[in-house]
């Protein structure tokens, strides 16, 4: 099994990431996926097999929040750091749901990224759905593996939220659970790796899914650092966290049950304190202390935390327990051990009342801190109560059941005593970082084991269509195919002969008005290698590689204004248009053979789709054929995207082409060559600087500019 050193790329999109003082509850992203993610990278990085561990995540230059989520680096410890990249609303913090429609640009920033440092990854591990999105892109794009966590699941919430009332479309408007879903099965389909915190979460979160594959799925439940959370002893508790909680209680040395959760619906602290609240025996036992999350002003906060701590404080006078219920306001990342620490100085229990919970970080702290634990019993809290063996589990929709849980919780002093010490034993026995990280590598080489072929950076190769290269690659050719690259078999070979010489330095690619299907039976009728990119129909398509991967945000981009079925209709009453054969129509390319005696003038039907206030690029070729694009697509817009996603300047692209479709690609910055055997429509460009008029035809016309340009010579150069 191959054992070279691994470099590991963890990907976290949203929420505020950074290396110390998490504020963990500031909002509903920033959370305990944060800790875990930080807390990983960290534990990995000390694990011998790791050379290096990259946490990358937005970039945020927003006065509202600290400087420090605006930096580009920052030092996790040895061989590990955070790097940050500026995409979407960059200088604007905004909620996860918000970050959807510009994950194509962090794609293209992290290729850039990548590219600037002239390394791969050996493995990406993204975590939730919107780092799966970009880990899955960079993935197909660079041939690495993918390994994924979600932390939550986009079909487990929406069948919460249904069950507890909320409306279909109300919940797709705020969470974008639709978008979020197919994400999720498209990157279980992919992920060569999915770890799970728990069996419950395979079995029942998971199945939920038409792309899981049990037989790709492991179970490693998270890590904790048990250095900062470890029983009270002797050692005093903080003033400042005695203030923090007992500044609300009028006997505040009653036992305390503690809950600590973000003030989201699916934590359901409205329930705990139903429980409480309506309970007066468990009154008179125990003060309750509710942290949830950090707040200067309620108003401030988004909506869906305003009416949550909004009832918990009308409920507190509803059932009249002021004096009894602690809500601070405020909490950094060290008062939470000493919370802790201070709830089993009180003979306490810790409570988690959520919904359901994935893995439950928060009773894992608890158990190393010698807390006993009362906990739902919906998912993650399942395996660690068989582990820790430290408290009960309950139906956390049954306020007379999680009452009675705490009760049993607080009276048996023995019990207590064996639950606690059950608790530190099962934490130090099962869920310490050198354990979580031993069972992580193992999975990990398992996958590069299997993968070891695409991981396989061998820049020599003979044009076997890697795309992965791309990352590496100086300059890029750009074919046209018919009357182009192919043509003429003699100029053919020469110029494929040219290239395999210089794979690894220069990349290949097509650009063709062709689809991709027919362009495939071209390419191989000419005995053409499979290119690194083949840019097809008219440039409204972009694949990569003999797996033709798709570049998913090429699509994105272009489908903005594009109304298909509205320019069918319309196009159907413009004279001189034949549709062509339905192989050559496409989603974003309309295409039709032309009677030019009969056919408008481009002018004219610029007008008309502007009357119908319709967008569309027209295409003429040859006076033969017109195809019908998106705004946004053309060859020449394909291959400037090409030269932003993969960090290339457009002077080191050269393009070759003969004839109309190819005119938005032949002008501008690169470096241009027009074949001999061109047609007429192409001589409008002939006074244009950076662009050639070769006299040779076919593929001899393009190595003859390849020798104009000095591209031979400038792309040979170390």
């Amino acid at each position: 099994m191959n054992r070279d050193p691994l470099y590991i790329l963890l990907i976290s999109v949203h929420g505020l990431i950074r290396g110390h003082d998490l504020e963990l509850g500031r909002d509903a992203d920033t959370g305990g996926q944060t800790t875990y993610v930080v807390e990983l990278a960290r534990a990995l990085a000390r694990h011998s097999d790791v050379e290096q561990v990259d946490l990358l995540t937005r970039l945020i230059d927003d006065p509202a929040v600290a400087e420090d989520y605006a930096l580009a680096e920052e030092s996790l410890g040895e061989r590990v750091r955070i790097l940050r990249v500026p995409f979407g609303p960059s200088r604007r913090y905004v909620r996860k749901e918000l970050l959807w429609p510009h994950l194509d640009q962090m794609v293209d920033r992290c290729l850039q990224l990548l590219r600037q440092q002239d390394r791969l990854p050996g493995l990406i591990h993204s975590h939730y759905a919107d780092a799966g999105y970009v880990g899955q892109q960079l993935s197909l794009l660079l041939g690495v593996p993918q390994v994924h966590t979600s932390h939550s699941l986009g079909r487990a919430k929406r069948d919460r939220l249904l069950a507890s009332g909320r409306k279909e479309q109300d919940i797709e408007r705020q969470f974008s659970l639709s978008r979020r879903i197919r994400v999720e099965e498209g990157v279980l389909r992919h992920a060569s790796l999915v770890i799970a915190s728990t069996h419950e979460e395979v079995e029942e979160q998971y199945g939920l899914y038409h792309a899981h594959q049990p037989k790709r799925s492991m179970v490693i439940p998270p890590g904790s650092d048990t250095s900062r959370f470890s029983p009270p002893g002797r050692r005093k508790i903080k003033a400042e966290t005695l203030g923090m909680v007992d500044r609300f209680l009028s006997e505040p040395n009653k036992p305390l049950i503690l809950s600590i959760a973000r003030p989201v619906e699916g934590k359901n602290l409205k329930g705990l304190m139903d429980a409480y609240g309506t309970d007066r025996a468990l009154q008179d036992m125990a003060n309750l202390a509710i942290v949830a999350g950090n707040r200067d002003d309620i108003r401030d906060l988004d909506a869906a935390q305003q009416r949550i701590l909004h009832d918990l404080l009308m409920d507190v006078d509803r059932y009249d327990v002021w004096g009894k219920v602690a809500l601070p306001k405020r909490h950094s990342v060290e008062d939470v051990p000493e919370l802790y620490r201070l709830a089993a100085r009180r003979r306490g229990v810790f409570v988690n009342p959520a919904l359901i919970e994935l893995f439950g970080l928060t009773l894992i702290e608890a158990a190393a801190s010698g807390l006993p634990v009362v906990s739902t019993e919906n998912g993650g809290p399942r395996d660690i109560m068989a582990n820790c063996r430290n408290g009960l589990l309950v139906d956390p929709q049954d306020p007379l059941a999680l009452s009675a849980a705490l009760k049993v919780a607080l009276c048996d002093r023995e019990q207590w005593r064996r639950w606690s010490k059950n608790g530190v034993a099962g934490v130090r026995r099962e869920y310490s970082w050198d354990a979580h990280v031993a069972k992580y590598v193992r999975g990990v080489r398992r996958v590069l084991y299997r993968n070891r072929k695409r991981l396989r950076r061998q820049l020599a190769s003979d044009l076997r269509g890697d795309h992965s290269s791309l990352a590496f690659v100086q300059r890029l050719l750009i074919s046209d195919i018919d009357n182009t690259l192919v043509g003429d078999r003699e100029g053919l070979q020469e110029l494929l002969a040219w290239l395999r010489e210089r794979t690894g330095v220069v990349g290949f690619g097509v650009a063709t008005g062709r689809s991709l299907e027919s362009a495939r039976r071209q390419l191989r009728n000419w005995r053409v290698p499979m290119p690194e990119v083949l840019i097809t129909s008219v440039g409204t398509e972009i694949n990569y590689g003999r797996k033709l991967i798709p570049d998913t945000g090429w699509a994105n981009h272009i489908r903005d204004l594009w109304r298909r079925d509205a320019l069918v209709e319309l196009l159907a009453e413009v004279p001189g248009l034949r549709p062509q054969e339905a192989e050559n129509q496409r989603e974003f390319k309309l295409s039709y053979y032309v009677a030019i005696e009969d056919m408008p003038p481009l002018k004219t039907m610029y007008r008309l789709l502007h009357e119908r206030r319709l967008r569309g690029r027209l295409v003429l070729s040859r006076q033969e054929t017109l195809d019908v694009l998106p705004i946004r697509a053309s060859k020449g817009h394909a291959v400037r995207y090409l030269a932003y996603k993969w960090g290339l300047p457009l002077c080191n692209f050269l393009v070759a082409g003969d004839s109309g479709n190819d005119i938005e690609m032949l002008k501008g910055d690169t470096l241009a060559v027009v074949v001999g055997n061109h047609s007429p429509e192409l001589e409008s460009l002939r006074d244009l600087e950076n662009v050639y008029f070769a006299e040779a035809r076919y593929a001899s016309g393009i190595l003859e500019g390849l020798e104009h340009y000095g591209f031979e010579r400038v792309a040979s150069e170390p």
